[in-house]
């Protein structure tokens, strides 16, 4: 199926890595004009590199910066002010219990996983609807729906990222663009390859994976970690002009971890 993506410019936060990096890599694939976002200028440069070690002819530019503040915000839409696909993929995560969360860590995530979307669909929409075209995508979760107790903070930031995308989407009714959400389930990315040598005690992956699918996510109909590419999949495809009947949707790539068939 060609995405007729070619020569869209499309921008995806937080995108030197996993489920992000992904995205960019499969949106280059479908010869988009992809602007691959990070912190430093060494983390998007071996972004870009290995990007381009699998699509050699990729479009790609590139942004340094923190977009969970308004000032890098700002910056980018000086540089690029204009995109046809806008991914919110910027986040943050990190188990922690609930008595020991402090206020700061409720604002931090809130900023970084909610606001920076906020703020990106802000500056970019107007220009969509004058368009008359236009994709935004927020990378929520599965706990967005089942909170996980150990990250009650976390859960609730991808739950507000159901709101805002659906809200957004809402004030797009008779346009061309669309607002949506992707919620992946366990995927295996850097950040969960991290976390998982920390909690395993240095068990092997294999060994950590089968007891988390028997015990923690029982649920699971696949009962693996989903990689990041079988989550940049759906992106990629509700991007492009073939969704285009596909808008203020919450889609599940979860692995059926979420007992629901809706």
């Amino acid at each position: 199926m060609d995405l007729q993506l070619s020569d869209k410019v499309a921008l995806v936060s937080g995108s030197t890595k996993g489920i992000g990096l992904a995205i960019a890599t499969g949106l280059a694939r479908e010869r988009a004009k992809v602007i691959v976002n990070g912190r430093s200028t060494e983390s998007v440069a071996e972004a870009l590199a290995k990007i381009r070690q699998v699509v050699p002819d990729a479009k790609l530019q590139s942004f340094d910066g923190d977009l969970s503040t308004a000032a890098g915000v700002d910056q980018l839409v000086k540089e690029f002010p204009a995109v046809d696909i806008l991914i919110n993929n910027l986040g943050i995560f990190e188990p922690k219990p609930f008595e020991q969360i402090p206020d700061e860590d409720w604002f931090r995530f809130f900023e970084v996983n909610v606001l920076s979307g906020v703020r990106l669909s802000r500056a970019y929409l107007p220009k969509m609807k004058a368009e008359n075209w236009g994709r935004i995508v927020f990378i929520s979760s599965e706990s967005a729906i089942q909170i996980p107790a150990e990250m009650i903070h976390y859960g609730m930031t991808k739950t507000s990222q159901l709101a805002v995308s659906r809200g957004l989407a809402e004030t797009c009714a008779g346009t061309g663009v669309t607002v949506n959400a992707v919620l992946p389930g366990p995927t295996r990315s850097d950040g969960v390859e991290a976390f998982v040598k920390h909690l395993s005690g240095g068990k092997p992956f294999a060994e950590f994976e089968k007891d988390f699918f028997e015990k923690v996510r029982p649920s699971s109909l696949i009962q693996r970690f989903a990689t990041p590419e079988e989550v940049a999949n759906l992106v990629v495809y509700i991007s492009s002009p073939q969704a285009s009947a596909t808008n203020g949707a919450a889609l599940r790539v979860d692995g059926g971890v979420v007992r629901a068939c809706f």
